[in-house]
């Protein structure tokens, strides 16, 4: 039988050799690999024909916000086009061929967020002269007697269902390749044509194709809903998982040129909300 202090060395031995191998493990997983990271160009991975968010006319905010921040780091800005579907960021900003991607709400776990640099919310679009001009909220009990347009499986579809409205809806697409299809112009064509009374839209698509009609049509923040889903988020950045310190460049850009950045987003119809989804500006 060993000694006491012998056994109790022995165990702390086994203790601190098991904890140097967390620790190493640890620091390798965290490790920060923004050398990945190009410096002769800022490589962006972006949706071909995804507006009012990009296009490969260079005709949307995120690349105009593109083409802000790589001015600002003095380097020419580099795109790979994919559509943004099932395998977007495995294909793209995963496989290295780009380095940042230019809107990704926070908090989702492929990829590292940066600090937000706009919140914007889910929209009701309306006829202004129509019966539901100043709705705004999905529980308003005007809603139930008029056929709503609603992206089948977005977060204010479960407000529509839980609500009871599901019935008289429209559902479109979520998940679409823009090149050949666009569910949301579709949705405000058919609210001019009367298909639909109103839409429920992503603020930014809603705000922007709203604007571009002859017909007037008012955009109102869906602010009030209670449970969840929440229907405002936070838009960032996304970088690769571990590369810190570009994190840290980005977030110092988007600090530093906040309004050159507001008013680009301003001059696209988005509307914006503060951080926890108050009150709505443009």
């Amino acid at each position: 039988m060993q000694p006491a202090n012998t056994r109790m060395t022995a165990w702390a031995r086994r203790v601190a050799v098991a904890s140097l191998a967390c620790i190493a493990l640890a620091n390798s997983a965290t490790a920060d690999t923004s050398d990945l990271v190009s410096d002769s160009a800022f490589r962006v991975c972006a949706d071909p024909a995804n507006m009012p968010f990009s296009n490969k006319a260079g005709e949307g905010f995120e690349n105009e916000l593109a083409e802000l921040l790589a001015s600002k780091l003095g380097v020419p800005v580099q795109y790979t086009w994919f559509p943004q579907a099932i395998g977007f960021v495995r294909q793209t900003l995963r496989a290295n061929r780009c380095d940042v991607i230019m809107g990704y709400a926070q908090g989702h776990e492929l990829v590292l967020n940066t600090n937000h640099y706009y919140v914007s919310a889910y929209v009701f679009v309306t006829k202004a002269d129509g019966p539901l001009a100043d709705v705004d909220t999905i529980s308003d009990p005007k809603l139930k007697d008029h056929v709503l347009g609603v992206v089948a499986g977005s977060p204010p579809a479960t407000h529509v269902a839980r609500r009871g409205l599901i019935g008289n809806a429209k559902p479109y697409r979520l998940m679409v390749d823009r090149r050949h299809e666009s569910p949301s112009e579709q949705m405000i064509r058919d609210i001019e044509d009367g298909v639909i009374e109103g839409a429920i839209m992503w603020g930014p698509i809603g705000g922007y194709f709203a604007n571009k009609t002859d017909t007037d049509l008012v955009i109102t923040p869906l602010l009030k809903e209670e449970g969840s889903p929440r229907l405002f988020f936070r838009v960032t950045l996304g970088v690769r998982q571990g590369e810190i310190k570009w994190k840290r460049k980005l977030n110092s850009l988007l600090r530093r040129h906040k309004d050159e950045i507001d008013a680009i987003l301003t001059s696209y119809g988005v509307p914006i909300v503060d951080t926890f989804g108050g009150t709505a500006s443009q």
